[in-house]
């Protein structure tokens, strides 16, 4: 044989070998492409009934059970006004001031005729004692000493009357002075400085804060669903509960106009942040249920519709995730309520849902 065939022998039996070598290659590249990608660990947790609240909510009005309407005892004209609506005050501090000086001119007269009486009670008290002594001595009548006693009794009769003249003068005079009668949250002021004022004129309002009540109009619907003790709570602007109490009163009477039954409830407002006519959400409890719940972290929307992974497999299986359709009710702190689309005892995967897709292998995060 020539070099030339040995030549060409070897070069088609290195071929043979590289031809080898490299379907191998592809036999383990493509075997690699098709082995199952690992678990992807995501937290889960089993879909189990659980107690419920059933609850409305609504806008009530806070009304304070004891509101001291303030209102003068005397007419005039307002001078000067101390106070502001909201305004904290303690029992006896000053409100408002009303002119007194015309006042004050008829307790100066008053006063200067007690002192004049005080004058002619004095030479009275004088004038019978002369009288008696010289009856005593047989210089006058009987007569005359009758009439010094009685023009003595008259001055003092006049005087103690005069100083309960007086004495009216200075409390009416007090009244001037429009103070609290209790410690409390000063209302409206509808008043100007300027305003002349009579006995019906409303001043203004105190109301103690820590006794409130809620008036909550509920539609008739819940009217068999209400009754006595039911929880109320007030919501602050975030959702949280800033005060409750239970209902205290349900009308008998359906409000013709609005179709809604008045219930009450007493306020606990320990934080004192509640003010009375303040409007404020109010959730009404009306019972219990048992429920499914998901957190909220744990849905995804697509096209706007509500989805949720749910972990399905067999035993000694991997856990596949599969994507549901699920339809949502209320939402209770982070979780929703589940209304339909999960059943009781199935894994719900709750976080993570970002990275997964439909038949992704997944194991419990530990």
């Amino acid at each position: 044989m020539s070099s030339s065939g040995l030549r060409y022998k070897g070069l088609a039996a290195m071929g043979s070998i590289a031809m080898l070598a490299l379907t191998a290659g592809c036999n383990k590249n493509e075997a690699s492409a098709h082995a199952a990608p690992p678990p992807t660990p995501v937290p889960m947790a089993v879909a189990q009934p659980t107690p419920v609240n059933i609850s409305s909510e609504y806008i009530s009005t806070l009304k304070s059970r004891n509101t001291t309407s303030i209102n003068p005892q005397v007419e005039g004209q307002i001078t000067q006004i101390y106070v502001k609506s909201g305004e904290r005050v303690q029992r006896g501090a000053l409100l408002m001031q009303i002119d007194p000086l015309k006042q004050q001119a008829t307790t100066g007269s008053q006063e200067a005729a007690r002192k004049a009486q005080e004058a002619n009670l004095e030479y009275a008290q004088k004038q019978l004692e002369r009288t008696r002594k010289l009856y005593e001595a047989g210089v006058v009548s009987k007569q005359n000493l009758d009439e010094a006693v009685t023009a003595h009794d008259a001055a003092a009769a006049q005087l103690k009357a005069l100083e309960a003249q007086v004495q009216e003068q200075k409390e009416q005079l007090r009244y001037y002075r429009v103070a609290a009668p209790t410690g409390g949250i000063v209302g409206d002021i509808p008043v100007h400085v300027g305003d002349r004022v009579t006995t019906t004129t409303l001043l203004t309002t105190i109301d103690q804060p820590g006794a409130l009540e809620a008036y909550v109009e509920i539609p008739v619907e819940h009217a068999h669903d209400v009754g006595l003790g039911k929880l109320v709570e007030i919501l602050g602007n975030d959702g949280s509960v800033v005060a409750e109490g239970h209902v205290t009163f349900v009308s008998p009477q359906v409000n013709d106009a609005t179709q809604t039954i008045l219930i009450k409830s007493l306020v606990e407002n320990k934080q004192n942040i509640l003010r009375n006519d303040q409007l404020v959400r109010t959730r009404v409890t009306w019972g219990t249920r048992q429920a499914l719940l998901i957190p909220v972290l744990a849905i995804s929307r697509i096209n706007g519709q509500p989805f949720a992974f749910v972990a399905e497999g067999e035993q000694n299986k991997p856990l596949i995730a599969h994507q549901r359709q699920v339809q949502l009710g209320e939402m209770i702190g982070n979780d929703y309520v589940i209304l339909g689309g999960i059943k009781p005892g199935e894994r719900i995967i709750t976080g993570g849902t970002q990275m997964l897709g439909e038949g992704v292998p997944v194991q419990p995060k530990s």
